[in-house]
């Protein structure tokens, strides 16, 4: 009798676990939708021509490879391209083994916050506001990371759920973001440079040009022993992109990007932070 209660209760829990990823899955596609009409009622192109020739020429041979490269944008394939500083074979490469990744890491399009029900309740990771040039603003905490209660493979689904969050709240026309990484009480517990490179190398491969800007703050000494082993496989044009602030011009630094209006509350400006999951 027991056992037969047992059973019941999971396959309760079972059905409404399939119920939660299916409201997930109807809220995904319904802003997918929302996003394609906004795109056919104004559809903005790319005003470079050597660009625009470029993507073409690029779409035409990936397409063909895969073609399911039909349902990314011009801006998605640029973006590819300007990674490899418009070299058509090395980012059409590039693009098609970000197909295929995608069609294995995602194949419901999305990840599912029941995927990585471990990751959200530190709220390592938190979006409000926008910068000078409209780009949001995300702001990672590094001490919030604890490797001996972190599973790798969910990590990486928990920053792919996070980038694919920003890029769906971008403002219509941006494609760029900017990220503070808040290093305030980090220690050697919260170190764990296989996360960072996995993040590392999502962003670089499969999310390109997306990275508009990094503040590294309240750097602890101890954190150059990671840095070390991670910056090497930074690329060149993610390097330009890295600013270490010091403590006492923290402030200052910051406003000169964001506005007091858009900073958040806790670097001395007017925004409370949002976790991810609730933006």
């Amino acid at each position: 009798m027991e056992k037969e209660k047992f059973k019941d209760c999971e396959e309760e829990d079972m059905e409404f676990q399939d119920c939660e990823e299916e409201a997930e899955a109807e809220e995904h596609f319904l802003e997918q939708e929302e996003e394609e009409e906004k795109g056919k009622e104004e559809k903005i192109e790319i005003p470079d021509e050597i660009e625009r020739s470029k993507v073409g020429i690029m779409r035409a041979l990936v397409e063909r490879e895969d073609p399911s490269a039909k349902d990314e944008d011009d801006f998605m394939i640029r973006r590819f391209l300007r990674a490899r500083d418009l070299d058509i074979e090395k980012a059409s490469n590039m693009f098609l083994k970000y197909l295929s990744w995608k069609k294995s890491f995602m194949p419901k399009g999305f990840i599912s916050e029941s995927e990585i029900s471990t990751q959200l309740p530190h709220n390592k990771l938190c979006m409000q506001g926008v910068d000078k040039q409209n780009r949001p603003v995300v702001v990672a905490f590094g001490a919030r990371h604890k490797p001996s209660k972190s599973n790798l493979e969910e990590f990486k689904r928990f920053v792919v759920y996070s980038l694919e969050k920003i890029c769906a709240r971008m403002p219509k026309g941006e494609e760029k973001f900017v990220a503070i990484a808040d290093l305030e009480d980090w220690g050697y517990t919260n170190s764990d440079v296989r996360a960072y490179m996995a993040s590392l190398t999502l962003l670089q491969d499969c999310y390109p040009e997306r990275l508009g800007k990094l503040f590294i703050v309240h750097c602890p000494y101890i954190f150059l022993t990671a840095w070390k082993a991670i910056y090497p496989f930074i690329d060149k044009n993610t390097k330009k992109k890295i600013v270490f602030v010091e403590n006492k011009k923290l402030t200052s630094t910051l406003l000169k990007d964001i506005d007091e209006s858009q900073l958040p509350d806790i670097y001395g400006g007017k925004l409370p932070l949002v976790p991810i999951q609730d933006c």
